[in-house]
């Protein structure tokens, strides 16, 4: 609509066209002061009328309203039913399927990425890197990968037959029940006493599985105290606002997590976390990067503003906007941004994001082995150690505690980690020694 309304400006600059009729009635609303609500009917009026092409008034209507709201800023727009009903998947984090997380393939085919524990796709035959070729019978390269994912959804109980492809084998069906599958929105793991707490988006069972993920951390994973805990929001798009004050209560005792500020700047409402933080003292380590935006930004920075944690990483996206979502009669929704919200502070992160307290980028680590060298023990004549150790046979031989206990290959894929878990171990090892 816009490059039509465009190419029409053009073509009146540059030749004599067909004058269009006005009413009186848009005329007398006009005065200089731009298009009135007359001015939009005639003109959906002349489109429908005289366009070289039949155009739906369904159509005009929609596309008005998307060009009034999208302008506006970059997060406030029209959603049709179809997108209304995919984002209301995503934040309430529950939808009737096989459980496969898949991605478009170079050759138009779905590649299976992995199928999630604990679902239909994770109970069959299926597995990471077999290529769905067609699903009910449909071949997947005349599918983009918005319009297979919607097939392979449905309700609970109902089956569908997927054709995958695996390595040079011939093609074969996968016939599934689909169920009601919920994503998890966080991970654990445990680098001895050290915990790591990655949440991937706040949606609406974000704080519940915090909660539940730090007491499994406790219960299951660490041998004795947990003496640190790495908070990971990096490529962490936000979701929820609710969601990101409900994660704050586990890391802030009564404290404001942020504040919002509608038209005018002044402060509409203020957000705290609940008294009694259930992960206690210990020290925390939140890593965000430029993929950290809105609910992952909230909590960031008011774990910073409370001195609750260091921040580590990059500096995040800076989406300081709240958008309020209003469904429509016509089964979409309008996302209009309603309100700035403001870290304890004060600070507004919009276009600025958080600066982290300690800058690493992600870097590749490299392993070197050590060359040989001349030692003490090595001398002719040197000293026996009179005392009962060894500890120079662990060195010699390359083992460590973190090679014993299989956190080394996680350590070395990521360098940001590897650095926040250091630091974690540090303090840890300064407040034993204080002791």
């Amino acid at each position: 609509m816009r490059a039509f309304l465009a190419v029409t400006a053009a073509f009146l600059l540059g030749a004599a066209v067909t004058s269009l009729p006005m009413t009186r009635s848009a005329l007398s609303q006009s005065d200089g002061d731009g298009p009135t609500l007359e001015d939009l009917q005639n003109v959906m009026k002349q489109v429908q009328g005289t366009y070289v092409e039949d155009v739906s008034r369904q159509d005009l209507i929609r596309s008005a309203i998307d060009g009034m709201v999208s302008d506006l800023d970059p997060h406030s727009g029209y959603l049709d039913p179809e997108q209304f009903q995919s984002m209301q998947v995503n934040t309430k984090g529950e939808y009737g399927g096989l459980g496969l997380r898949v991605a478009e393939e170079e050759h138009g085919f779905i590649e299976v990425i992995s199928p999630i524990e604990g679902t239909p796709a994770a109970a069959s035959d299926i597995q990471a890197g077999d290529l769905i070729v067609g699903v009910d019978g449909t071949s997947t390269r005349q599918l983009d990968l918005s319009e297979a994912v919607k097939m392979m959804r449905g309700e609970p109980g109902t089956e569908i037959t997927l054709t995958l492809r695996r390595n040079e084998q011939e093609p074969f069906d996968v016939t599934l029940a689909r169920e009601q599958v919920t994503i998890e929105p966080v991970r654990t793991e445990a680098f001895q006493q050290i915990g790591y707490l990655r949440i991937t988006r706040f949606n609406e069972h974000a704080g519940e599985a915090v909660s539940k993920a730090i007491d499994t951390l406790r219960e299951d994973k660490i041998d004795g105290p947990m003496r640190g805990l790495v908070l990971d929001l990096r490529n962490n798009p936000g979701g929820l606002l609710k969601q990101a004050i409900k994660v704050s209560d586990a890391f802030l005792d009564d404290k404001e997590v942020v504040s919002a500020r509608g038209r005018g700047g002044s402060v509409s409402k203020s957000y705290a976390s609940q008294a009694g933080r259930q992960v206690g003292d210990i020290p925390i380590v939140v890593l965000i990067n430029a993929g950290s935006a809105s609910a992952s930004e909230i909590v960031a920075g008011a774990l910073r503003d409370h001195d609750r944690a260091i921040v580590m990483g990059t500096r995040s996206f800076g989406k300081g906007s709240i958008q309020t979502v209003k469904p429509l009669e016509s089964g979409g929704a309008l996302r209009l941004t309603t309100a700035r919200y403001y870290t304890p502070s004060g600070d507004s992160i919009q276009a600025e994001g958080i600066a982290p307290d300690i800058q690493v980028a992600q870097a590749k680590i490299t392993k070197q082995t050590p060359s040989r060298s001349l030692r003490e023990q090595d001398l002719r004549g040197a000293l026996d150690n009179d005392e009962s150790g060894g500890g120079d046979q662990q060195a010699e031989s390359g083992q460590s505690e973190d090679s014993e206990d299989g956190e080394t290959d996680r350590l070395a894929k990521d360098y940001q980690l590897n650095r926040a878990v250091t630091l974690l171990r540090g303090v840890a090892l300064m407040e034993q020694k204080a002791r």
